[in-house]
């Protein structure tokens, strides 16, 4: 036994390789999000929601997407864009009084937004008579 005990001799240990699989996709229904966070100003956070909520809206899981936007505005309540894409979560779910508060939330902080006159023609056309 030359090579027993010896510092210098190697050993060989099985490390995971390293490759370039793609990310591990979220469930289906988004069941993260902890009642009991503090929520301070953090953009960066709100941003990740709203990227989040976009994967799932895209799925067409639009309740998942709703909780992430609306995480997205608990972290930044001024997020025009978590305000709009909360209204459309909320509409594609078919809650449209909650939808038109999160629009008009959106046209007050944006007036001059990219989908203000979207938005707008939607209010008029979801208004109660």
């Amino acid at each position: 036994m030359p090579n027993a005990g010896r510092a210098g001799s190697r050993v060989s240990r099985s490390r995971p390789a390293a490759t370039d699989a793609p990310p591990q996709e979220p469930p289906e229904e988004d069941l993260t999000v902890d009642p009991k966070t503090q929520y301070v100003l953090n953009p960066l956070q709100a941003e990740k929601e709203v990227r989040i909520g976009n994967y799932y809206f895209k799925k067409g899981s639009y309740k998942a997407a709703s909780r992430r936007y609306e995480e997205a505005v608990k972290w930044d309540p001024n997020s025009a864009e978590g305000w709009y894409k909360v209204g459309e979560a909320q509409e594609k779910l078919g809650n449209a009084k909650l939808a038109r508060e999160a629009w008009a939330k959106y046209v007050e902080l944006q007036p001059d937004g990219k989908f203000v006159a979207q938005v707008k023609k939607k209010l008029t056309q979801n208004q109660k008579p």
